[in-house]
């Protein structure tokens, strides 16, 4: 009798059980918003600083270029729109650290690209006193700047004590010639002096990132080439050049966003002179001693542009590189 009416009032039981209440979606959505609100409060502090210390200055920069603004006479302060802009992009000064600032940067970068494969494929290899290498190696880029072209200005180049006429003058010695010719390296090659300082610096990041990039190579892939008669030409030429293509874009594009912007090896090494001036050099001479407010914020954010855009383009390779990365995994 209970096993008739539990089986005829199951259901029935099943059937007037009523539904779960479902939320409005309004509601559904305002409690989404609330959720979010919450684990995005933390960081409001975070984001209002940054605000305030880049996007405000920034601002100003943006309204100070609009204006024809000079120091030495601030009564003649005027609105001229973008005139600022074309001045940039006409001046011959200006045009000439652009053609410095393109040349200085792509002759550092290709460069260090350069040597710091070589020395990523060294340091790849097992030998004694390898981590003592890889440390010394690290070290140049661990440097200040300034400190380096400190380096390299009076120890390095100096005509009369540097390091660098000692050497030649000790070579010249062992040929018999006691009175060898002692360059003055920054005033014979401006140029290159300032872009062997920076590669001497810079050519340890290329090789901290190109190493990262040999030591992720599958290492049964290059096994099965080995054991397929490739040499180590072949394998480098058509598996380690293509793994490292990421690697070596973002290793190009992230020193192009920093040399772009160096100011301390000119500063240092050649105060500008001599065809050496790039643009934040340039920028530096238009606020600080022609007191020209307006144009130096106008070329201060030409060059913030041209950053932005150098940055895009690396931030794009590092997201390739971790999703490929990813992938792999």
């Amino acid at each position: 009798m209970s096993t008739s009416l539990s089986t005829s009032s199951g259901p029935q039981a099943r059937t007037a059980s009523p539904d779960p209440v479902k939320p409005p979606p309004h509601t559904a959505r305002a409690t989404g918003r609330t959720r979010a609100w919450v684990t995005r409060a933390p960081l409001l502090p975070a984001l209002v600083f940054l605000i305030a210390v880049t996007q405000l200055p920034f601002v100003a920069t943006l309204v100070i270029s609009l204006f024809d603004w000079n120091s030495l006479d601030p009564a003649e302060r005027a609105f001229t729109g973008l005139s600022n802009y074309a001045l940039v992009f006409t001046d011959p000064a200006l045009r000439e650290s652009v053609l410095t600032t393109v040349l200085l940067t792509a002759g550092v970068v290709v460069t260090a690209v350069v040597l710091g494969l070589l020395l990523a494929l060294l340091l790849d290899r097992a030998f004694p006193g390898r981590g003592l290498v890889r440390t010394l190696l690290i070290t140049p880029f661990l440097l200040v700047p300034v400190s380096a072209a400190l380096l390299w200005k009076h120890a390095l180049y100096n005509p009369e004590y540097g390091l660098l006429n000692g050497a030649l003058t000790w070579v010249a010695g062992l040929f018999g010639d006691e009175s060898p010719a002692q360059p003055d390296w920054t005033s014979e090659m401006p140029l290159l002096a300032v872009a062997a300082s920076l590669v001497w610096q810079w050519t340890p990041f290329m090789m901290l990132i190109l190493l990262a990039g040999l030591q992720s190579r599958p290492a049964e892939t290059t096994e099965a080439a080995r054991l397929d008669g490739a040499g180590p030409w072949q394998i480098f030429l058509y598996l380690t050049l293509p793994h490292l293509r990421r690697y070596l874009e973002l290793g190009i594009l992230l020193g192009s966003v920093y040399i772009v912007q160096n100011f301390d090896a000119v500063f240092t090494l050649t105060s500008g002179g001599l065809g050496t001036a790039n643009l934040p050099y340039t920028i530096y001479q238009t606020f600080y001693q022609a007191h020209e407010y307006g144009l130096a914020s106008a070329a201060g954010v030409v060059v913030v542009i041209g950053t932005i855009v150098i940055a895009t383009f690396a931030l794009r390779a590092v997201s390739s590189l971790f999703r490929e990365e990813a992938t792999r995994a």
